[in-house]
């Protein structure tokens, strides 16, 4: 996947993003602790499809701008830097793919967008009030970094501390890992990733809200994902309004999208080929 950078502003925060290929827009959006160079083994098989493939580098991650304070990284502000991404794209309908974060970012974006939505695909992370209201207590006993990160300077204090111990066993040790050192190791990027979880996480558990996913929907979770449970994703089926979907990926941790590739990208190519616009 070669570099295709480009850069917008919004409200003085800067996002970078990229654009290849043509045809029908499919929006990639990662989460913690990633960038757009985690789609980099779906973006070319899409675009060889024929598809038209944005990614973007969510605020405070990758070469996006890094603005102070929790409150500039809540799922509304995101979700508008990435309507203003497919605004500036010319990008009238587009199939959503979101993974962590990510994904729950999506669940607001297509909320904006509506029947601008082809369809959607949330991955490892189900709609935001089933992660609240998971009945399965093991998502509270995996799930104890939630809290952690909630406590500015002393939770990366303890992440980096030791040659970053603490992030490589959250982590797993993941191939990716020492990527994602490399990156968090910029100045503010660590606080700048952890600020989504404080900006959102008290409100997701308390305000009650429901997301709803306009659009044909196809949850993804992968049976080696050591921070979140089925439950979540599974119970996410109530709140699609359009034909929902669901695949337990087998063999692959949190980050599916890298440890099976292929399959993943079968998976993308049948479902969004299902709801593809007619030309």
């Amino acid at each position: 996947m070669s570099d295709n950078p480009r850069q917008l502003t919004r409200d003085g925060v800067t996002i970078n993003y990229s654009e290849w290929g043509s045809g029908p827009a499919i929006l990639l959006i990662h989460g913690f602790p990633d960038s757009l160079h985690l789609w980099r083994h779906q973006v070319p098989v899409l675009v060889e499809a024929g598809y038209r493939v944005i990614t973007a580098d969510n605020r405070g991650m990758g070469q996006s701008s890094a603005p102070a304070g929790a409150a500039a990284y809540t799922l509304e502000e995101i979700s508008e830097d990435l309507l203003a991404v497919l605004r500036e794209c010319s990008v009238d309908r587009v199939a959503v793919v979101g993974h962590d974060w990510g994904a729950a970012i999506g669940w607001a974006l297509v909320e904006k967008l509506g029947e601008r939505t082809t369809c959607f695909v949330p991955m490892s992370v189900g709609a935001p009030q089933c992660y609240a209201s998971c009945d399965d207590y093991r998502q509270k006993e995996i799930g104890w970094y939630t809290l952690l990160f909630q406590m500015e300077g002393l939770a990366e204090q303890l992440l980096v501390a030791d040659d970053w111990k603490l992030f490589r066993q959250w982590t797993r040790n993941h191939e990716e890992t020492a990527h994602w050192i490399d990156h968090l190791s910029r100045d503010a990027r660590l606080v700048a990733g952890l600020h989504i979880y404080r900006a959102n996480l008290l409100d997701i558990l308390t305000s009650g809200r429901e997301y709803m996913s306009p659009a044909p929907t196809l949850g993804l979770w992968s049976s080696g994902d050591n921070l979140l449970v089925e439950e979540q994703m599974v119970a996410s089926g109530r709140f699609v309004r359009a034909g929902w979907r669901y695949e337990k990926v087998e063999e692959a941790s949190h980050w599916m999208m890298l440890d099976r590739p292929e399959h993943i990208n079968r998976l993308l190519l049948n479902f969004i080929g299902q709801h593809r616009p007619a030309t």
